[in-house]
């Protein structure tokens, strides 16, 4: 069994159309805090990302964030947390929310939440990282991405196995049940994050 200190949340920047989304990361937010789960996130105070953060913050909880200086240059960056690392780069800022993570979950976001899941996602296929990824699927928001892979996998890009690179939750309380669940890592993974 894994236990979970920090969670790097990947989401949106933006609140979406479905206010279901934000209601689902403000409630995400609480839950890790009430369990003593530290947030690490892109650090921004925008959208979703902003919400699971002050959510996490309002509960007494410990938020973690990462941004490069060109996105806290134009606002964007949360000035409220326990910890606002500014980095030079995107590259810089994901190694950092990996290093410091002992899972993934991805609320619904956009390219960059995609991005930042599919890297997390490759890390581990690679044998970088054997950090636990749950996508969050509320309202089959995930659907067609999960889709997407298993194309890939019946094309013969992937392999069957890599499903079980990751789970899919339909509820919070179903993500931390399965964080629980995963298997301790075989390894430390911090010489083989660049």
């Amino acid at each position: 069994m894994t236990k979970i200190k920090s969670i790097c949340v990947f989401c949106g920047a933006s609140n979406g159309v479905n206010p279901q989304h934000r209601e689902n990361a403000i409630a995400f937010g609480r839950m890790m805090a009430e369990r003593g789960v530290a947030l690490v996130y892109g650090g921004g105070r925008i959208g979703l990302m902003g919400a699971v953060a002050d959510a996490v913050m309002a509960h007494g909880g410990k938020v973690i964030g990462i941004i490069p200086q060109h996105l806290d240059d134009i606002e964007v960056g949360h000035t409220g947390l326990s910890e606002l690392i500014v980095c030079k780069s995107m590259y810089e800022r994901k190694v950092e929310m990996f290093r410091r993570s002992d899972a993934f979950v991805t609320l619904a976001g956009g390219m960059g939440s995609l991005d930042e899941a599919f890297e997390a996602l490759t890390l581990r296929q690679l044998g970088i990282h054997d950090k636990p990824l749950v996508f969050f699927n509320d309202l089959g928001y995930w659907d067609k991405c999960l889709e997407m892979i298993d194309g890939i996998i019946e094309e013969g890009f992937a392999r069957p196995s890599n499903r079980n690179l990751f789970t899919v939750a339909d509820t919070l309380e179903e993500v931390f049940e399965q964080l629980a669940a995963e298997p301790a890592p075989k390894f430390d993974p911090r010489e083989k994050l660049l």
